[in-house]
């Protein structure tokens, strides 16, 4: 192989073959032998990395798990910038206009790796405020560990949204009363169901700001005139 050329993660290249996989024939076209063959690997090279399919689909969901944290990062860092409207749109869109959707029809058609992705992650509580430092958001791990009977992924996106709300609340961007805890997954339930199904074509983006600016109409407070 020449010099300078990087040599990809094998294990990469195994989610990125399943990924392919879920979106163009989905979870139940998904076998060790089908991600192989899409990679481009022997049919051992699977066994090879993971200790069984079922973990590989467990490392799956996780790596898709860890991109979703990354997304919570940037929208909390988004909060009392744009519209929370805006953000949360721009959020929902990211989320579920990629493979995600494939990945919780997988989590959902398989209950062994439901049941494997629940138990992976102990719960991980919130820090305290101090004076001196604020609270941070509760974790992906804490929401999944309280929640055992959700679906992983959606508990995660839930957390992220609700992350959001929360400090959009504390800026008072939205009212003092409002319900994140309730908005939360009202939110990422509609989104998914606006995504689902749709055979790879993404809702209108004006679908989706209009069901987040009607889901949080009642919380966002009217301009000063």
């Amino acid at each position: 192989m020449p010099t300078g050329v990087a040599i990809r993660d094998p294990r990469q290249q195994l989610f990125d073959a399943a990924e392919r996989i879920l979106l163009r024939d989905g979870p139940n076209a998904l076998t060790s032998r089908a991600v192989t063959t899409e990679a481009g690997f022997a049919k051992g090279v699977l066994h090879r990395h993971f200790a069984d399919f079922d973990a590989f689909l467990a490392e799956l969901v996780e790596d898709r798990i860890a991109r979703i944290e990354h997304q919570a990062a940037a929208l909390r860092d988004s909060a009392g910038t744009g519209t929370v409207a805006g953000n949360l749109t721009a959020a929902l869109t990211d989320l579920f206009g990629s493979v995600a959707v494939a990945i919780v029809a997988l989590i959902i058609s398989r209950d062994k790796l439901r049941a494997r992705l629940r138990q992976a992650t102990p719960a991980t509580p919130a820090t305290p405020a101090t004076p001196a430092t604020p609270a941070t958001p509760a974790t992906p791990a804490r929401l999944r560990q309280a929640t055992r009977s959700g679906v992983p992924l959606l508990a995660e996106a839930t957390v992220m949204i609700a992350s959001y709300l929360t400090i959009e609340r504390d800026l008072g961007r939205i009212t003092a009363d409002a319900e994140v805890d309730a908005l939360a997954p009202m939110l990422i339930g509609t989104a998914h169901l606006l995504f689902a199904g749709r055979d790879g074509t993404p809702p209108e983006p004006g679908a989706v700001a209009k069901v987040v600016t009607a889901a949080i109409a009642s919380v966002v407070p009217e301009p000063s005139p």
